[in-house]
């Protein structure tokens, strides 16, 4: 077993953000193409409503 001491872990937080955003908006592109500005604007509306009610929870 060894015991020395090992380096910390990267921190990937910056990467998974952007990827994340990179995802939000090709899905919202094909939603858009799929069924309009309307409808994406409803969805992101609810997602933003999802969030805050997450964020109060915790």
């Amino acid at each position: 077993m060894n015991r020395e001491q090992s380096e910390a872990a990267p921190n990937f937080t910056n990467p998974s953000l952007i990827l994340g955003l990179v995802n939000l908006l090709w899905i919202f592109m094909a939603i858009w193409v799929a069924f309009g500005l309307p409808v994406v604007l409803v969805v992101g509306y609810g997602l933003d409503k999802l969030i805050s009610r997450m964020a109060r929870r915790i």
